[in-house]
């Protein structure tokens, strides 16, 4: 074993013991101080918010998979897991477009702006419908765990709205913001309850950083001109 793997065993082991039965990955708290790194870097427009998200994103996968990549934590968050890998997915795009948008527009990296009423419509259906397609799937997937109902249709609305979430940050479209308030309101209690604390802390803090930055884009939203080069830029929907 080389030095690199050893470092990467320790990294990945390494946990505090805060009770008999119950440890805390130091991943686990890594990964969420890079998911704070790069809510900040968004409230700011910067697109390092993307390259620092998708560190975090590949630690807190392999803290929420549980007992499934043989975590001591518990019951594997499906809904949780399986979110960090659309963001990688949803980062790169994201990463693009305000690269290539802070080309066009001589260093913005996104203006700010609301989705139009025929966007909420379109996306808050296709929300319902993905929210009662993962219920069903997470609770097959997760039959062999002893969990209440509740459980799973809150992982599955914690799947999709984050994924609408970061999906409407790409856009820069000025409701991300309320996404990432709706998760946090189910998120945090889901975590607590199944002993997930470091993240149900920062999910917490992240509660205010996401108010802040609602404030942040709303103002800039109604500023009178905006790059025009950003409106082509603009996807269908």
């Amino acid at each position: 074993m080389t030095w690199l793997d050893q470092l990467l065993t320790t990294f990945y082991t390494a946990k505090w013991q805060v009770t008999a039965d119950q440890a805390i990955y130091y991943r686990e708290i890594v990964g969420n101080a890079f998911g704070l790194g790069s809510a900040l870097f968004g409230l700011r427009r910067s697109a390092w918010a993307w390259p620092v998200g998708i560190v975090g994103n590949v630690l807190l996968f392999t803290v929420f998979m549980g007992q499934a990549v043989g975590n001591d934590q518990g019951t594997p968050l499906y809904g949780q897991a399986a979110r960090q890998v659309f963001f990688l997915v949803a980062s790169v795009y994201g990463w693009w477009r305000w690269n290539t948008n802070r080309r066009r527009t001589k260093g913005i990296a996104v203006s700010p702006r609301w989705a139009t009423p025929r966007q909420r419509l379109s996306y808050g259906v296709l929300a319902l419908a993905a929210v009662a397609l993962c219920f069903v799937v997470f609770r097959e997937i997760g039959a062999g765990f002893p969990v209440p109902w509740w459980y799973y249709l809150a992982d599955s609305w914690i799947f999709v709205g984050s994924m609408l979430a970061t999906y409407a940050m790409a856009r820069g479209w000025v409701e991300f913001w309320l996404c990432w308030i709706a998760v946090d309101l189910v998120g945090v209690p889901e975590l607590l309850h199944f002993g997930y604390y470091p993240s149900a802390i920062l999910y917490a803090v992240y509660a205010g950083f996401v108010i802040w930055g609602f404030v942040v884009w709303l103002r800039i939203s109604r500023e009178p001109e905006r790059p025009p080069a950003l409106e082509q830029a603009a996807l269908p929907v």
